[in-house]
């Protein structure tokens, strides 16, 4: 899953080597915490949040699969 959030995240920025994904676990599944570079944050964020929403929508869709939940967080 996280190789799904890292090369979702890398096909959207300018800088693919600058995105870095972590991955912890909580009691509601994993969650991924997606930092990208300077200036690209506004690619991955889209206009009024579409494009994360479309990545976290494919994400759950793809951790409903396996029975699992999943969170994509975005930070700077």
């Amino acid at each position: 899953m996280k190789d799904l959030v890292e090369f979702l995240a890398q096909e959207l920025v300018d800088d693919p080597d600058a995105v870095v994904v972590t991955e912890t676990a909580d009691d509601r599944g994993p969650r991924f915490t997606v930092q990208v570079g300077e200036g690209d944050m506004g690619k991955v964020i889209g206009k009024g949040g579409r494009t994360a929403k479309a990545i976290r929508t494919v994400v759950r869709a793809a951790a409903a699969r396996q029975d699992a939940g999943a969170i994509v967080d975005f930070v700077d």
